[in-house]
């Protein structure tokens, strides 16, 4: 069978308009939604951000975020340089939305903190501590799995 040129164009056609289905099939069921309900608005605070990272890469101790995964729980060892440390830590688990949690800091008299993690969903979490102390403002994010 011979193939001319207006089959071809049919068929070229054809092809194309399979693939942009599959693709708007395949869109509608990708999650796009964004990383925070405050998009815009932390975007417009992020100098604010980016000089408590800068007071927390200046400190001699910076705080330590430790999984234990024996005991269940994450350790928060606060600097003791600085004082006394107030703030909140939030827990971000990027494939479940309905998981994320906040603590306030409430550091002990040996400026450490457990946060138990017994209830939590097993994956990747960003743990983002937001604190002050010593009339400074600091912020330190890492990623954990539990």
């Amino acid at each position: 069978m011979k193939l001319n040129w207006g089959t071809g164009i049919a068929l070229f056609y054809g092809t194309f308009v399979v693939v942009l289905v599959a693709v708007v099939i395949k869109s509608t069921t990708f999650d796009n939604s964004l990383v925070s309900e405050q998009y815009y608005a932390d975007d417009l605070n992020y100098q604010q951000q980016y000089n408590k990272i800068a007071n927390s890469l200046d400190l001699t101790n910076d705080l330590s975020v430790t999984t234990q995964a024996a005991e269940q729980q994450v350790e928060l060892l606060f600097p003791t340089e600085v004082g006394q440390a107030s703030g909140e830590i939030y827990f971000y688990n990027p494939s479940y939305k309905a998981g994320d949690f906040r603590v306030a800091v409430q550091p002990d008299s040996n400026s450490r903190q457990v946060v138990s993690t017994a209830a939590l969903r097993p994956g990747l979490w960003r743990v983002k501590v937001d604190w002050q102390a010593g009339g400074k403002n600091y912020f330190k994010e890492v990623v954990i799995t539990i």
